[in-house]
């Protein structure tokens, strides 16, 4: 049926095209008919894409205009209560994603441990679901009727369970019952579109630490959705990890293959045997979809020579780990990157082409390839030879530096330091500032795109930087903000920038990868050892500082999230690329303090992001990532504050963990999920300070005064206004001006009023 298979495939656009289509509608410069016009035409080029590159099926139903968790949530009918009143599906859609001037929005969160984040669908015992599969089938329909062989990509039944959250009491796996009954609804109506029909059923919750009480669900949900028409063959895919136990589950079902992860998931290995001894077809996800290396080919083939040992070949076809959503689009775009670099990269349409050629090579043998073929599989060779043995990948110093390291914690506790910093920076209680960021004009971007091109000169370029600069502290003083930030319009993006500063970083001019709706971020990639040749920020926060009696903060992301956002070198184990990191931060803390900064915020946004899906691999990750926090921040003086920030972080399985990094004050999210989060660090006894989010950065709404004292009330029901500090619950540079400027105003109103009621 097939001997090569892709996951999934980005949907963005290669030049970001449903970014902007969404944007100009949202803000009411186009029509939504604009916006379809431009999905389609997406849908189209990239089944082409698949099909010309020689993928056996395309992959539909893996186009979203905002996320595949919040699509199946609508087709299941399961529309919050709040939404119901919005008539116009599309305007319901898009407002359960981004909120309305009075409605927030769905909860927004990590889809598992990515940088993607997924709408949080909300089920209730109450409600009543109903089935909507024409997205699904219009979908379907759509690459047929345009000649191609395709594939239904639909989120799982027990994943959808198992990411949702029940607003009443109770677990959503209680809702099985009503959820099932929809989704073999779906499976007759898809039966019905033709001879044989491939469907593929995103699992990934298999490759967690499944609660027993799950695992008979597995059985069930697949016995019934397998055993409704002998038309459609159902393929389940897993990825991120192991999926050893639903494995073993899903082999006494009528599902047709599995699709895993033998990249990061290596324990799948063991399951063998067990899928030898049955009839089912081996997916094997052994292209890279996570990361932007170009595949080892004549390692894989060797990988599928060996699991052929076990399974014979016609049962098994070569995979993507996972979806490519999570890597760039195409290096076609990529003409001013240094040659020796690109050549060692690989993004979606290329894997799509190492796909096929491994599946080539391992069906028909290396000596029936055609010329084209054959040269691609010798630069492949030469490409990963010539990588391991690159002079650019190994430093030295880097290296005996780590071996000779004898600072990695700072001096004084907390208890100490903390009475320090309140003599010398004498902030109140409810202490107000913000996480880091304002907007990101679009002068300020095209300010930079200018110096980064060479049309203006640095002098130029610093002055607009600089003004901005000025206009945030004056804006911020204003309206009487306590602790201010110079805005960051110097910055790209919290990761990329600091990359482009240390030595051991690469960098794409189209390396866009969709973080959420249309947020997209351009990660940076760790090629080499990594040092910091001089200052980074430096010169702008005393630039900041100088402009203000207010306390500045100086700003840097912290080693873990540096790590964690960015495509990581598989030469060397991440947790020794996470301490050259921070040792690298740790002289730019320095620095800073010497310069007179007394407030210095280490973020660590994707922190709980990388902990591993298996409970076993916690405890190595959670010692490094603590170590190297640590590490980042030793140097630092007992009165120099240093903060920190963590966004979409359920903090109950963690919160011994955030403690153990010794940071003086957490911001953290709450704005969505309410003050559950913070009750944690009641029940804890957590000591040091807390910013729970007040309003959330993620809608464009505006937060009321009278909002914004109810949400502060409930968090002094929860810990004292001495430990509290008041800020949004992110960085503010998604938003416009005319957002933030009403929202802060706000949001310091509101602690005045607080204030003067206790």
């Amino acid at each position: 049926m097939f001997k090569n298979y892709t996951i999934g495939f980005p949907r963005i656009g290669e030049q970001r095209e449903l970014k902007f289509a969404l944007e100009a509608y949202w803000s009411g410069k186009a029509p939504f008919t604009e916006v379809e016009k431009v999905a389609k035409e997406l849908r189209i080029r990239h089944w082409e894409y698949q099909k010309k590159a020689g993928i056996d099926l395309v992959s539909v139903n893996d186009f979203s205009l905002y996320d595949n968790m919040l699509d199946t949530a609508v087709m299941l009918g399961a529309i919050p209560q709040r939404f119901r009143k919005i008539e116009d599906p599309t305007e319901r859609y898009f407002a359960m994603a981004r909120g309305t001037g009075d409605t927030f929005a769905m909860e927004m969160t990590k889809w598992f441990n990515t940088n993607y984040h997924y709408i949080v669908p909300e089920l209730s015992s109450d409600d009543s679901y109903r089935l909507d599969s024409s997205k699904v089938i219009g979908d379907y329909r759509e690459a047929v009727a345009a000649g191609y062989n395709a594939k239904i990509n639909l989120i799982g039944p027990l994943t959808f369970l198992g990411l949702s959250k029940k607003i009443d009491r109770g677990e959503t796996w209680e809702l099985f019952g009503k959820i099932m009954p929809l989704y073999e609804q779906l499976m007759k109506e898809i039966s019905m579109l033709g001879d044989e029909i491939v469907i593929q059923f995103d699992e990934p919750i298999f490759v967690t630490d499944i609660d027993p009480k799950i695992q008979p669900l597995i059985k069930i949900a697949y016995d019934t959705l397998a055993g409704v028409n002998e038309n459609i063959k159902i393929v389940v895919a897993t990825y991120f990890e192991h999926a050893c136990e639903a494995t073993a589950a899903l082999l006494h079902t009528p599902v047709h293959a599995l699709a895993l992860d033998f990249v990061h998931g290596p324990k799948n290995f063991d399951n063998l045997e067990k899928i030898a001894a049955s009839d089912k077809t081996l997916i094997v996800g052994i292209v890279d979809g996570r990361n932007i290396w170009i595949n080892d080919i004549t390692k894989s083939i060797d990988i599928m020579t060996q699991i052929a040992t076990f399974i014979p070949k016609e049962r098994l076809a070569v995979g993507t780990s996972c979806s490519l959503l999570h890597v760039p689009f195409s290096l076609r775009y990529e003409a001013q990157m240094d040659p020796e670099i690109r050549s060692w990269l690989s993004y979606a349409v290329e894997k799509l082409d190492e796909l096929h050629l491994i599946s080539k090579i391992f069906y028909n043998g290396s000596e029936n390839l055609t010329d084209t073929d054959r040269a691609k599989l010798e630069a492949n060779v030469e490409a990963n030879l010539a990588r391991r043995a690159s002079t650019r990948i190994h430093d030295k110093a880097v290296l005996e530096r780590i071996a000779t390291l004898d600072r990695t914690e700072r001096d004084m506790p907390f208890e100490e330091r903390i009475l320090l910093q309140h003599a010398a920076l004498r902030y109140p209680p409810l202490a107000t500032t913000t996480i880091g960021s304002f907007p990101q004009t679009p002068e300020i971007r095209k300010a930079r795109k200018a110096y980064k091109n060479g049309t203006i000169d640095q002098e130029a370029y610093e002055a607009v930087m600089k003004a901005y600069i000025d206009d945030c502290v004056a804006f911020q003083e204003e309206i009487g903000l306590e602790v201010l930030v110079h805005g960051e319009p110097e910055r790209n993006d919290m990761v990329e920038y600091f990359g482009e500063q240390l030595k051991g970083y690469g960098f794409s001019q189209n390396g866009w990868v969709q973080s959420y709706g249309s947020r997209c971020v351009k990660p940076p990639f760790i090629y080499g050892d990594i040092s910091r040749p001089e200052a980074m920020t430096v010169d702008w926060i005393t630039y900041a500082q100088s402009k203000t009696e207010k306390s500045m903060k100086g700003m840097l992301t912290g080693p873990v999230t540096i790590l964690n956002w960015s495509f990581v070198r598989d030469d060397m184990p991440r947790s020794e690329v996470s301490r050259q990191i921070a040792v690298a931060l740790s002289d730019e803390v320095d620095d800073l303090q010497k310069t007179g900064i007394k407030i210095i915020q280490v973020d660590e946004a994707a922190f709980k992001e990388g902990y591993p899906l298996r409970g076993e691999n916690i405890p190595e990750y959670e010692a490094w990532a603590v170590r190297d926090f640590k590490i980042a921040v030793s140097k630092a003086k007992p009165e120099t504050q240093i903060h920190t920030h963590m966004c979409y972080s359920e903090f109950n399985d963690i919160i011994h963990t955030i403690e153990a990094m010794d940071a003086d004050v957490i911001s953290i999210e709450t704005a969505r999920s309410g003050n559950a989060l913070l009750k944690i660090f009641k029940k804890h006894g957590y000591k040091q300070e807390v910013g729970p989010g007040v309003y959330d950065i993620h809608s464009p709404r505006i937060p009321s005064v009278d909002e914004i004292v109810d949400q502060i009330h409930a968090l002094l029901e929860v810990l004292p206004k001495e430990q509290l500090w008041i800020n949004p619950d992110c960085g503010l540079k998604t938003r416009k001006w005319e957002e933030v400027r009403p929202s802060l105003s706000n949001m310091v109103e509101a602690v005045k009023i607080v204030r003067a009621s206790l």
